[in-house]
């Protein structure tokens, strides 16, 4: 075939389409949502590019609307998991093999697909099984999704230009081989995007994937599927399976041929395959590649000088866009008492206005957490507060699951800085204050840091630029993602790496050149052209 050194279409990020009334998007949205509502869905496993269906059919149900039977999903067993390791292992050698720009169209082209004919449909389907509204699906389903995949291959490209000197006589390369084996892809619910990517970026590095998505996301795992297909993956490169974790795990991590782990999730499911993996180490090929973001306990933190309304507005944004569940949420705060009654005024107005329900009506800010179990999670703990006498409710508390697993946008404000809903990952619209005095900022801010174990994302305000350099120093090793003046929400592809460290992962950045790093084994080769014929040195020559 031709050979040439290829220029990449121009990447840039997506743009955000606002669905405001009145607009094209908004109509073709509403329209594929009455359509896609309407149910009848059967969704198979992917395995080896073949549907794959068993007996155990597992209902899927929106989070706002429970009664609300779409369909069912295959539920498979330990079986499945083998049979997608094995169409891994055969797709591996012809995947590999294939021209990098080959491998680099079919997700561009992916990205176009999403983009355009599909968008619609990928909002509608994230909206529907995952309970997000329209504007919080379109900057997570669509444009995040196809900026990973747009970047993930001006990324590669990128890396494959790295390549090392060389001295007279000699040529000096790098190739950028995939792993031996497969790489396992473990997904959440609250990103599409995220979902997508986790078995994409090793993908295109030449990898073959085992993919066991969120039982709460197999709606879009699906689609995922059926627009990669459309693109051109051939079958066995990603392979969709729908098993529980134990089951997954149990075959996946005592596999000889395991690479690599891709995983978004728990702090404690993390740690835990972490150590399974370390205790298999003596059965593996290789030294698996185990890439993590987990959990996080994200902060905003103001002092003296902040403005109130910016405060409360990013707390209104951070805290409760999509029910707080996104691993970056604002869930605990430092206000200083000087300017608290006035964040406090904006925020009360802020949530007065919000409303609750589900996503078909445009006009509703929160819809529904994901399942019962984190509904009656997240109550257990709003009823907890109310009868604690180290803190109290001071907006919201109110819940309701007869109709969608509803809670509403609260507020807590701490008496203690130690009071653990600061401290413990809750993963809901759940914001917890503590109230400082401005002189106390740096201990404040050294509480701050001991609180808790994660590292993911923070936000500093501030009008003064001394307290603005002072806060990001003392503040530099509690998150991956540090704001200033902002919400700690809303990483964009290519601008704002996401990934954090200590307890919230393994800080490779999604969507970056240190993402795709962790997929490839890089082997040097050195060519030389006129070949020593001699063994002796000039130094052993006598005088």
């Amino acid at each position: 075939m031709p050979k040439g050194i290829y220029r990449l279409p121009k990447i840039a990020n997506e743009p955000v389409l606002s669905y405001a009334p009145g607009t094209q998007e908004r109509k073709a949205l509403q329209l594929k949502l009455a359509e896609l509502n309407k149910g009848g869905l059967d969704l198979p496993m992917i395995i080896g590019g073949k549907e794959v269906r068993t007996n155990n059919l597992i209902d899927i149900r929106p989070p706002h609307n429970h009664k609300n039977v779409l369909g069912h999903y295959h539920q498979g067993d330990k079986s499945h998991v083998e049979m997608a390791i094995d169409a891994a292992l055969s797709a591996k050698p012809a995947w590999e093999a294939m021209n990098w720009e080959s491998r680099a169209a079919i997700f561009l082209k992916a990205a176009d697909l999403i983009a355009g004919p599909y968008r619609a449909e990928f909002n509608a389907v994230t909206m529907i099984g995952q309970s997000k509204n329209a504007f919080q699906s379109e900057i997570d389903a669509v444009c995040e999704l196809v900026d990973f995949y747009r970047y993930n291959v001006k990324n590669m490209y990128d890396m494959y230009a790295m390549q090392p000197s060389s001295s007279a006589g000699v040529w000096n390369r790098t190739v950028w081989r995939p792993l031996e084996g497969f790489v396992f892809a473990l997904t959440p619910f609250n990103f599409t995007a995220i979902a997508a990517n986790l078995g994409a970026a090793p993908a295109l590095m030449g990898n073959t994937v085992v993919w066991k998505p969120s039982k709460t996301a197999a709606y879009s795992a699906s689609l995922i599927m059926r627009v990669l297909k459309e693109a051109g993956l051939p079958d066995g490169v990603i392979n969709l399976v729908y098993v529980g974790g134990r089951e997954a795990a149990d075959v996946i991590f005592n596999h000889r041929d395991f690479a690599g782990l891709h995983f978004t999730g728990s702090t404690g499911v993390f740690n835990g395959m972490w150590k399974t993996i370390a205790g298999n180490m003596e059965k593996y090929k290789s030294y698996p590649r185990i890439v993590g973001e987990t959990g996080g306990k994200d902060y905003v933190f103001a002092d003296h000088t902040a403005n109130p309304k910016q405060v409360a507005t990013a707390l209104t944004r951070g805290s409760f866009e999509y029910q707080g569940q996104k691993c970056s949420a604002a869930s605990r705060a430092y206000i200083p008492s000087n300017i608290w009654e006035d964040v406090k005024k904006y925020l009360g107005e802020d949530i007065a206005k919000i409303k609750t329900g589900p996503v078909d009506d445009f006009t509703n800010f929160v819809n529904a957490v994901i399942d019962e179990d984190s509904f009656d999670k997240l109550s257990k703990v709003i009823d907890d507060v109310k009868t604690s006498s180290d803190a109290e409710i001071i907006f919201g508390g109110t819940y309701d699951k007869s109709e969608g697993y509803f809670i509403h946008p609260t507020v807590i404000l701490a008496k203690k800085a130690d009071f653990y809903t600061m401290k413990e990952e809750l993963f809901g619209p759940i914001l917890t204050i503590y109230i400082y005095e401005p002189e106390k900022m740096d201990e404040t801010m050294e509480i701050l840091d001991k609180t808790t174990d994660y590292a993911l994302t923070g936000a500093i305000f501030s009008s003064d630029r001394y307290n603005i350099e002072h806060m990001t120093t003392a503040l530099m090793h509690t998150a991956g993602n540090f704001y200033i003046n902002d919400k700690p929400t809303g990483a964009v592809v290519d601008q704002q790496p996401f990934g954090g460290g200590r307890g919230s992962g393994t800080n490779d950045k999604a969507g970056s050149i240190f993402n795709l790093l962790r997929w490839v084994s890089p082997q040097t080769i050195k060519e030389t052209f006129v070949t020593p014929t001699d063994y002796m040195y000039p130094n052993f020559l006598e005088d």
